[in-house]
């Protein structure tokens, strides 16, 4: 089973990517929306002991979390040791699910591949991308995001230039979503009946070599 790593920058891209791969039936591990899941379960007690008044009626309170993590430059790293254990867990179950249905190619959609090392997990890497002026553009756009905020979220990720001086694949996303599309398409074509080795060396999985 060959897993694809797909990563970029906020408002970069990524989502749409990643519908791509699963329009084509290629399961996508969703570390954004596990992140959710947790936030709305298990991560929820969690969270209200590192930083409390974050969580309301089991749920973290997004805007309250957001709020403490810029009054403390150490935030996000106590956040990080809290989320991504729990994440990684939940994409380990994905990707022996998805082993033992003999799946061929897998998606691991994740913001932060390079800087938490999880591209020693994955076979080929796949970085979305896009000029600032637009990211930014993007970013701002969503409901409460502010320039202070963003500033922010860019502070705690790789430079996007050093993502895709990484990156197997760089996908281009400055352009229609119908081309896009395409470039993924190439993509997963050059990739069809490439065999991987990050699962089956993954520790813990019981098919170490």
């Amino acid at each position: 089973m060959l897993v694809v790593g797909l990563t970029g920058s906020i408002g970069m891209g990524k989502s749409t990517a990643a519908k791509n791969f699963a329009a084509k039936g290629i399961p996508v591990f969703d570390a954004d929306a596990q992140v959710h899941e947790l936030y709305e379960g298990v991560a929820a007690p969690l969270i209200e002991d590192a930083f409390p008044g974050a969580t309301e009626n089991g749920k973290v309170k997004r805007a309250a979390l957001a709020a403490a993590l810029l009054k403390d430059k150490n935030a996000i790293a106590r956040l990080e040791a809290i989320v991504h254990p729990l994440v990684r867990q939940a994409r380990t179950e994905f990707l022996t699910r998805h082993a033992r249905a003999g799946a061929d190619m897998v998606v691991l959609e994740i913001p932060l591949l390079f800087e938490t090392g999880a591209e020693s997990q994955v076979d080929v890497s796949v970085v979305v991308t896009a000029p600032a002026h637009v990211q930014r553009e993007r970013v701002l756009q969503r409901a409460g995001m502010t320039d202070e905020k963003f500033d922010a979220l860019l502070a705690n990720q790789m430079p996007d230039a050093d993502k895709r001086a990484k990156a197997n694949y760089v996908v281009d996303t400055n352009r229609t979503i119908a081309e896009t599309a395409k470039e993924i398409d190439r993509i997963i074509e050059s990739l069809r009946g490439r065999e991987g080795t990050a699962f089956q060396l993954m520790p813990g999985n019981g098919r170490e070599k």
